[in-house]
């Protein structure tokens, strides 16, 4: 069955079989043990997808009248598999009688639309097109290539061209190739991958066909087609930055950086540095050669294996290639040269303008997060998936996304953030790309965390550990463990909290993270001193005071300053949070600073300062309500009780406020008419957590039924 494949899988199979059930059913029952696993490709010829629904169809097309066939057939020849919207030209230029088509809409088949002729199905469509002779469909190639001579055309010319030769053409394969360098540079990447692979079968040449390929399959990756990727890599030229490539998103990622520090040491030519290489040809290699520093900067960044990030910074200095600002940096990060760190990373974070390469836009993203700037993070972010749409590099959109989902953390939006992290999810699923599925995973396991979905957290947490460990993800399996001390911290279990991140800080590459241990310190050092074990907590301070001081990040010296309030006695903590709160003023990182303020409320009832704790308390509890943080309002409302003040929010706040993000999420989806099961399927959880979600929506709503919700969310929609 379907639901019992991994969820990589599962999306990757619907997209495959394009959604249709009955091939679905027939691909799950076709599959091999290690495809039904994810660890090989999926089929992507439609012979291999659905055979036997295949041949009924082809039935069908073949019981209509022959005049009604050639059109069909020349009409899924316009559609599949390159989109050339060229049928009514062709039509006209062969001057083909168009009511034969009413025998195919009697059948049910096809009808006529305004644009030429709308298939019932995408596979009626593919049977159309492989009920044809070969002769045929190279005939209806022919005319569509004569029909096609527009501005902008002149690839889908070629391809129709290439698809109605009779036999091997260096001269069509030479016009393929380069056509397929035109479609690339206007971000076309699904249709060069075309046009290479037919350049591939043309070409006479069994090297060139190889090398043609290798290059098929690149594009086939960065357009977002990874199970074709993987077997177009399978089929071409060995290639140490493609293995790499792929690896890096859907492998282990310590061999996918062992692939990319090779490809980088074969494209360079040591004898002769690449810096100060003049020629077009040594500029291209320069720049060839950073992007795999880059890839493998990304590499190491995943696994949090420091010796790594150090061994690429040696291999670029003995090939005199200036090193991607974001390895340096994290290396001296990670060995404590903050000074040197705060350089390289400020560097690094400042090519985020728009329209610059998608990967290292990625990379100043990430160097921006490094130094707290959550401003440029996701300006840098937004701009690298902008700019991967515009170059048609889809599987670049999800990474893009990963990242922006730490900035989406602390800065006010965490339902926002999910539902961007969530639909990231769905498209790092359909591309191919697990490990950043993973990732992700765990980015939604401390959205939950923030907003009290415990039971989401754990599943979410639970799915990415799982994984990780096993593909040397350290940068997700710390996450994760991150997401579940926070879920404790807010939660009141402070031992729990404090064991996980005591935990975290002594795992290795592939189980852990310098930067998450770092970043999760003043989580830490909360948790620590409510259970009065601060020997540890102080030295952890002092290291993060340190770096924030020497990146000079308000939010990051404003944690720090909270830090050191909790580390401190009595009427001494008071001057530290006031110093919190005007550093938090400056800063991003809104939802610490409603937490700064909560822990401020409470330390100033302690000392009997009703009126200032009332004013900080209630603050901290109208920003938790807006933030769609339930559980750490009611940590503020306890603390008001306990005051003697009222607990409710000064102003009146929207019903669904009460709502988990999670909830929230769930709840529109019920408002828009989706099943328990369609919802499940889009968030890639259980329906069993959606029904609990559900229950949820309703006890927090006081409602009983899904009429209610409806009109409920239609209400504050409006409001």
């Amino acid at each position: 069955m379907i639901s019992a494949l991994p969820e990589g899988v599962r999306v990757r199979l619907l997209h495959s079989v394009h959604g249709d059930p009955r091939a679905a059913a027939e691909l799950v029952t076709l599959l091999t043990d290690r495809q039904s696993a994810g660890l090989d490709p999926l089929p992507t010829e439609p012979a291999d997808l659905a055979p036997a629904l295949l041949r009924v169809l082809r039935a069908q097309i073949r019981a209509l009248p022959d005049d009604t066939r050639l059109l069909l057939l020349l009409a899924a020849a316009d559609q599949y598999p390159v989109a050339t919207q060229a049928f009514l030209r062709a039509v006209t230029a062969a001057r083909l009688d168009t009511r034969p088509l009413e025998t195919a809409e009697a059948a049910g088949v096809a009808h006529a639309g305004a644009g030429g002729v709308v298939f019932r199905d995408a596979w009626t469509r593919i049977a159309a097109y492989e009920s044809g002779s070969p002769a045929d469909r190279r005939d209806v190639h022919r005319l569509l290539a004569r029909v096609l001579h527009g501005d902008g055309e002149t690839a889908r010319r070629s391809w129709h061209r290439g698809a109605g030769a009779l036999g091997p053409s260096g001269r069509l394969a030479a016009e393929l190739r380069g056509s397929a360098d035109k479609a690339r540079r206007t971000g076309q990447l699904a249709l060069a991958r075309a046009l290479l692979e037919r350049s591939a079968a043309l070409s006479p040449d069994p090297s060139d066909r190889s090398r043609l390929l290798t290059r098929a399959a690149v594009d086939a990756w960065n357009a977002g087609d990874g199970d074709r990727a993987r077997r177009l890599a399978a089929s071409g030229a060995a290639d140490d930055a493609l293995g790499g490539l792929i690896a890096l998103r859907a492998g282990n990622a310590t061999e996918a950086f062992d692939g990319l520090l090779t490809a980088v040491t074969h494209r360079a030519r040591p004898s002769h540095p690449v810096r100060g290489n003049g020629s077009s040809g040594g500029r291209e290699q320069a720049e060839s050669v950073t992007h795999l520093l880059a890839r493998a900067t990304e590499a190491a960044v995943y696994t949090g294996d420091l010796r790594r990030c150090r061994e690429a910074a040696r291999v670029a200095a003995r090939l005199g290639i200036e090193p991607p600002g974001t390895l340096g940096g994290l290396a001296a990060a990670f060995e404590g040269r903050y000074e040197d760190a705060r350089d390289l990373l400020r560097a690094a974070a400042g090519r985020c303008g728009p329209g610059g390469d998608p990967t290292l836009l990625v990379h100043a993203g990430i160097a921006a997060l490094m130094l707290g700037d959550h401003t440029r993070a996701a300006t840098a972010t937004l701009r690298a998936a902008a700019s991967a749409r515009a170059r048609g590099a889809t599987a670049v959109v999800a990474q893009a996304m990963e990242f922006r989902a730490y900035a989406d953390f602390w800065t006010g939006r965490p339902q926002a953030g999910q539902a961007a992290a969530t639909e990231a999810l769905h498209q790092a699923h359909a591309t191919g790309q697990d490990n950043g599925a993973c990732h992700l995973q765990a980015a939604l396991a401390m959205f939950a965390a923030i907003t009290g979905d415990a039971d989401g957290c754990r599943e979410r947490a639970a799915a990415a550990r799982s994984y990780a460990l096993a593909r040397g993800l350290g940068l997700p399996a710390a996450l994760a463990q991150w997401a579940l001390a926070f879920l404790d911290l807010t939660d009141g279990r402070f031992a729990g909290a404090a064991a996980r991140l005591r935990a975290l800080a002594g795992f290795g590459p592939g189980h852990g993270h310098r930067a998450i241990r770092h970043l999760a310190t003043p989580h830490y050092v909360e948790a620590a001193v409510r259970t009065d074990d601060t020997r540890i907590a102080r030295g952890a301070h002092a290291d993060y005071h340190r770096w924030a001081t020497a990146v000079h990040s308000p939010d990051d010296l404003a944690l720090s300053a909270r830090c050191r309030a909790l580390l401190a006695p009595g009427e001494e903590a008071v001057e530290h949070y006031r110093t919190a709160l005007d550093l938090h003023a400056r800063g991003t990182r809104d939802f610490e600073r409603a937490r700064t303020e909560l822990l401020f409320g409470s330390a100033l009832r302690r000392l009997r300062r009703r009126t200032e704790a009332r004013d900080r308390l209630h603050s901290a509890l109208e920003a938790f309500e807006h933030f769609g943080a339930p559980h750490c309002a009611v940590r503020a409302r306890a603390e008001l009780r306990a005051l003697g003040a009222p607990a409710a929010p000064r102003h009146a706040v929207n019903p669904t406020a009460r709502l988990t993000a999670q909830q929230l999420l769930v709840a529109r989806m019920v408002a828009e008419g989706a099943t328990n099961r369609e919802i499940a399927a889009r968030l890639a959880l259980s329906p069993r957590t959606i029904d609990h979600h559900l229950r949820g929506v309703f006890t927090r709503l006081g409602i009983r039924s899904r009429i209610e919700l409806v009109r409920l969310i239609a209400e504050s929609e409006a409001s």
